[in-house]
């Protein structure tokens, strides 16, 4: 593992418990993790195959940079006594889903610019054809990465959905499936956060940078079979 960096103790308690067991259920292969910087604001933006993608992704974040990683979170999750207290305890962030959640955005605007890691999955929900390519990215990336200046690092995942793919859990063939994360390079911000058009210009810029970066995930996931 790399350096705590800002991992509480939650955080390391966390990693050291969800590491040994993601290595039992999964064969994880974290690639380019490097270009995840080693402090101040950046987010983490990546594909969504499967329920577990958020523990995969802080995991990987974690163990390979040291940093938590903050994601928005469906507010649905908050309505779980148990899930909500362990939500708020790994301090991830709410969002009401299908309506623009200014509360949402304030607060994650307010975790970039403290100088934190934000992650997010801009297709909003799992992928029930993760086969067919990509869902359309929705705008919260670039509201978040436009009015911070937060570069924007594309992810892909890739095996997640193996395992647990929309609406349920499987247990079949092989028995410790390949889990790979692509990390990409960091995307640099550009456009006005109140033009349309440049929002939705730098959306379409990040989710083909991801799209890209499944394609290795895949690959990486197919030549460790």
């Amino acid at each position: 593992m790399a350096g705590h960096g800002d991992l509480n103790g939650w955080w390391r308690f966390g990693l050291a418990v969800v590491g040994p067991l993601a290595r039992l259920l999964f064969r994880p292969r974290w690639v380019g993790a490097s270009r995840i910087p080693p402090d101040g604001a950046a987010i983490v933006a990546a594909n969504h195959v499967s329920s577990l993608d958020g523990i995969a992704l802080a995991l990987a974040t974690g163990e390979r940079a040291g940093r938590m990683t903050r994601f928005l979170v469906a507010a649905e999750f908050f309505a779980k006594p148990w899930v909500a207290w362990a939500l708020r305890l790994y301090r991830q962030i709410p969002v009401r889903r299908g309506e623009r959640d200014a509360g949402a955005l304030e607060e994650a605007i307010a975790t970039l610019r403290s100088g934190a890691l934000i992650g997010i999955f801009p297709e909003g929900r799992v992928n029930p054809d993760p086969e067919g390519g990509l869902q359309p990215g929705r705008t919260g990336v670039a509201r978040l990465a436009l009015p911070t200046g937060a570069p924007v690092i594309p992810v892909g995942i890739w095996g997640t959905q193996v395992r647990w793919p929309r609406g349920r859990v499987r247990f079949r063939r092989p028995l410790r499936p390949t889990l790979a994360l692509a990390y990409g390079e960091p995307i640099a911000p550009r456009g006005d956060p109140d033009a349309a058009e440049d929002v939705e210009l730098f959306t379409d810029l990040v989710m083909t940078a991801i799209a890209k970066q499944v394609a290795e995930a895949r690959a990486n996931a197919g030549a460790a079979r």
